[in-house]
Order: structure tokens, then C-alpha cells, then sequence
């Protein structure tokens, strides 16, 4: 081995000496609050546990972060696992960090949220659940094992979950209802090709208000971010809707700009 770099591996076998005396070690976990619309419903994922703490509760994708890897590798190789998803919009949230948030120890969390359309979403159903939401296969669960599954839930119809995993719920969607005047967002949770009522119903299920037709129809069309696809799409009984794809490029110009959409 070259000198330089066993000694710097030496070194690095003693960094734990160099921690001040008194300094206890903390795990560092990561957990992910996966959104999506479905049935014209702002849906969260939820992981149901199979192993304690709190067996049989609902808890986020998320688990603990390896030596070898950093935060945001963790985030996205949990999601992998657990839900079979390689693509995604995500987006580092807050950290968590309260003394008794993991009854496991010291845990220190540093939580994401994450957005996905629901038709891409590549995930195999094996049972429908009674309350009509979905249930999905997946891998391991952040304590190892097996869960017993994975659903989505209304954001607003949480059931009784672990940790302190509502609390991190309830961030994420601030931080979204926060971001979706100014960035992308929104688009993440749609189709490659939309129609202007489905995009309206995607900021107003965010939001969770009705939003004015006409104005919001001017704003978008004003704004330069949608291109007109030439294509239709049929809407009940009423004429073929017109097909626009998002411009990326033209967001990026408005936030350096500073120009956001409030509605």
C-alpha cells in the first residue's frame, strides 16, 4: 500500500479518539415522505412495520444511514428498497432531532420529501386495501426486516403512525404548499402531457382550495411555462381538451428572475 495512503487510512481509524470526552455516538436515519395525487387526493406512502418498535404501526420509507455513504445517497437508495423507485423529485426537508423521537436511542433524522406521478409510479399491487387506497410489494423495512406492507393515504386521513413521522407529514406539505408558487412542484405529480383542468386540479388538491378557472388558465398561459403539444385528449362529453408539456427552461429564467404564481 502507498505510504501516503495508509497513513492517511491510519488517521482515519483514529478520528473516534479525537471526539471530546463525554461526547456520546448518535445514529443518523433518514426518512421520506413520498406524495402523490390519486383519485383527485394529495396521498402520502406509508411503510407498515413488521418488526418493534411499534410493530403493525405505519411508519415513511426511511432507515438508517450507512458509513459509506452521505445523506442524500441514503434517501435515495432507501426509497429504491422500499418502494422500487430510481426516479424522483426529491428534496432534502428538515432534520429532526428531539431527545426521545426513537425509544431505540438516539436517532437523528433528516427527513425529505418526495413527488411522483401516480402513473409512472412502478409499484405491483398484491391485495386491494378496504378502504380503496393501495396496497404494494416492497423490500426491507428500516429495521430490517420484511413489512407488512406499503399505502397510500390521504394526507388529511392519516391513521396512527410511529415515531415522530406525522410531525414530519405535516412539514413536508407546508414546505410543498410553500414551493409550488415558484418552482416546478407541481408538474412533478403530472403526467408528461396534461390538460389545463388536470393541472389545475394538481395545484388545487396541493393547496387544498378551489382556485379561480379563468384566472388561473390567464396566469399559466401568461407565464410562457406550458408548450402546446398539438395533441387532444377527450373530457367527458365536452370538445377534446388541448395536450401541453411543461418548460423547464422557462422556470428557471422566472425564479432567477424572482417572478412566482400566487394564487
Amino acid at each position: 500500500m502507498h505510504n501516503g495512503h495508509a497513513s492517511l487510512l491510519s488517521r482515519s481509524r483514529a478520528m473516534p479518539a479525537l471526539l471530546p470526552e463525554g461526547i456520546d455516538r448518535h445514529v443518523v436515519a433518514v426518512d421520506i415522505a413520498l406524495f402523490t395525487i390519486q383519485d383527485e387526493s394529495l396521498k402520502v406512502l406509508l411503510v407498515k412495520r413488521a418488526a418493534p418498535p411499534f410493530p403493525g404501526w405505519w411508519s415513511l420509507p426511511g432507515g438508517f444511514v450507512g458509513r459509506a455513504e452521505s445523506v442524500d445517497e441514503a434517501a435515495l437508495r432507501e426509497l429504491q428498497e422500499e418502494t422500487g423507485i430510481t426516479i424522483v423529485y426529491l428534496e432534502q426537508l428538515y432534520t429532526f432531532g428531539d431527545l426521545d423521537r426513537d425509544p431505540r436511542g438516539r436517532v437523528i433524522s433528516v427527513s425529505y420529501y418526495a413527488l411522483v406521478d401516480w402513473e409512472r409510479f412502478q409499484l405491483k399491487a398484491h391485495t386491494s386495501a378496504k378502504d380503496g387506497s393501495s396496497a404494494t410489494k416492497i423490500g426491507r423495512s428500516a429495521s430490517g426486516g420484511k413489512p407488512a406492507g406499503t399505502r397510500w393515504f390521504a394526507v388529511n386521513r392519516l391513521p396512527t403512525v410511529a415515531f415522530d413521522h406525522r410531525k414530519i407529514v405535516a412539514s413536508a406539505l407546508e414546505r410543498l404548499r410553500n414551493k409550488v408558487n415558484y418552482t416546478s412542484a407541481a408538474f412533478q405529480l403530472l403526467p408528461k402531457k396534461f390538460t389545463l383542468s388536470e393541472l389545475q386540479r394538481a395545484y388545487e388538491v396541493i393547496l387544498g382550495q378551489p382556485l379561480d378557472k379563468r384566472n388561473f388558465r390567464k396566469k399559466m398561459l401568461q407565464l410562457g411555462i406550458l408548450k402546446d403539444t398539438r395533441e387532444r385528449q377527450l373530457e367527458g362529453r365536452q370538445r377534446p381538451a388541448r395536450l401541453y408539456a411543461f418548460t423547464e427552461a422557462r422556470v428557471i429564467k422566472l425564479q432567477e428572475k424572482g417572478i412566482i404564481v400566487p394564487f
